[in-house]
């Protein structure tokens, strides 16, 4: 625990084309190297590639998606006497969030598709 006290929450500007901060934050997570235009091209043209295929808002999808992958609870180690106790806790929003869209770039990066843009844009089923 720190003695200075707690760190303020940044603010996080929403993106410029459909002005959501959860977006801006999805950019900043597949941004690499401080490359952000290069980050917002890669999911902009991913989402073109949504709309292509679904006819559908894209921003719709990727929220809905984003939902399904959020955990609820996760497991915390817990020191109980000499024992270490793995205990499910809650997960807070933020970081429910914050997981949620890591977890979603890794498995796009992980993917086989040619482009970045690909592997986020790809649907199973």
């Amino acid at each position: 625990m720190s003695r200075k006290g707690s760190t303020k929450k940044r603010v996080i500007l929403p993106d410029p084309k459909f002005h959501d901060k959860l977006m801006a934050k999805f950019i900043n997570k597949v941004m690499l190297q401080g490359k952000k235009s290069t980050a917002e091209g890669i999911v902009y043209g991913s989402f073109d590639i949504i709309q292509g295929k679904l006819n559908d808002d894209p921003l719709k999808l990727f929220k809905q998606a984003l939902e399904n992958i959020k955990p609820v609870v996760e497991v915390r180690s817990r020191r109980v006497g000499g024992a270490t106790y793995q205990v499910p806790m809650e997960v807070r929003p933020e970081r429910r969030v914050s997981l949620g869209l890591r977890w979603l770039v890794d498995y796009a990066r992980s993917r086989g598709e040619r482009t970045m843009a690909d592997r986020l844009a790809y649907r199973r089923g």
